[in-house]
């Protein structure tokens, strides 16, 4: 019998639950545009900030909260989402959950010297190009590889 607990709880929801994203960005100096990547506080993979949508917030700015409370910025959120990804996120449960997360750029016009989650997480700016080659989910790898500001 907890054979086929286990065996249930490893397969996913069928049904995706949402998330949203932001994908925090800055021009250089030299004109070049930068995002932010963050590692996840669990299997310290670089992510982008994301989050379970807030009850009283619109899907833009409750990804712009996200990069607040996860990196420490904050900036002027995009109205309409870049794209969309997915990946199966593990629940405390031992469950697969598929999520589908719409993704929003965040142009940075300010980064804190404390947030939330300070110390939980790494920061890296870095090329968009780059940033794709450090991301494991495909089609986040894609909206990055092609974002322009």
């Amino acid at each position: 019998m907890a054979k086929s607990v286990a065996r249930i709880r490893a397969e996913p929801d069928r049904e995706p639950r949402t998330q949203y994203a932001a994908l925090p960005w800055r021009k250089r100096a030299d004109g070049n545009v930068e995002v932010l990547l963050i590692t996840s506080r669990e299997s310290r993979r670089w992510v982008i900030p994301k989050g379970w949508p807030i009850k009283t917030l619109k899907p833009g700015p409750s990804a712009a909260q996200e990069a607040f409370e996860e990196a420490g910025v904050l900036g002027s959120i995009a109205r309409k989402s870049l794209g969309v990804f997915h990946y199966d996120k593990a629940l405390r449960s031992g469950r697969l959950q598929h999520v589908r997360v719409m993704v929003y750029a965040l142009e940075v016009r300010e980064e804190r010297p404390a947030w939330p989650e300070l110390g939980q997480r790494e920061k890296r700016w870095t090329t968009p190009v780059e940033a794709a080659g450090l991301i494991d989910e495909p089609e986040l790898k894609s909206l990055l590889a092609k974002f322009k500001s």
